[in-house]
């Protein structure tokens, strides 16, 4: 089911909280609040498309084994000021020095 965005129109008119509703395509607007009562309206919100920028291609992109396969190498901090080769060439850990 979707969800959807709405937002509570408040006594002088301006705009107040806004919450979720998940709802059926097919059922009409709510127009009042589920809890308070108080009149709402449906706030269009943009759609979600996956692609390169989205969060998905973004956590691809930096995924290891990608970062390893276009050369670059990454490391992740291990404790203890150690650093650990997670993807790519080099030393498997790194530690500071004396």
């Amino acid at each position: 089911m979707p969800t959807y965005v709405y937002q509570v129109i408040t006594d002088d008119g301006s705009e107040g909280e806004t919450f979720e509703a998940f709802q059926k395509m097919s059922d009409p607007p709510l127009t009042k609040h589920p809890e308070t009562g108080q009149p709402v309206r449906r706030v269009i919100q943009p759609p979600i498309i996956p692609g390169r920028w989205s969060e998905h291609g973004t956590r691809k992109m930096l995924s290891n084994d990608n970062l390893d396969r276009i050369g670059f190498t990454k490391y992740e901090r291990a404790g203890d000021g150690r650093y650990e080769k997670k993807a790519g060439k080099g030393p498997r850990t790194i530690h500071p020095g004396p």
